[in-house]
């Protein structure tokens, strides 16, 4: 596995309707680098992000879709979702307060 820093970890958050649902129980969902573990993945967010504790990680893999052209059949590239639980004494991250 190559060397990931904490800045290469977390890609974007996703903002669902679902997600956005979530934000009420501290549960934030980011889409992460696909080689990331859990561990990576709580470090990264309790740097990237001042003032957060994570209390637990729930990763799941999306398989690329199926694509064609013509007569030539490829796959998109994979993803990897992270949902990021907050302790009830840390701080709300601030990206999603804009929206």
């Amino acid at each position: 596995m190559a060397n990931i820093q904490y800045y290469d970890i977390i890609l974007r958050p996703i903002v669902t309707e679902s997600s956005m649902n979530d934000m009420s129980n501290k549960k934030y969902t980011f889409l992460v680098h696909p080689e990331a573990n859990k561990i990576q993945i709580k470090e990264a967010v309790e740097k990237m992000f001042p003032g957060t504790k994570v209390a637990r990680v729930n990763t799941m893999n999306i398989d690329g879709k199926k694509k064609r052209r013509g007569t030539i059949v490829g796959k998109t590239a994979k993803k990897k979702k992270a949902m990021v639980t907050l302790t009830k004494d840390s701080k709300d991250i601030e990206v999603y307060s804009k929206l």
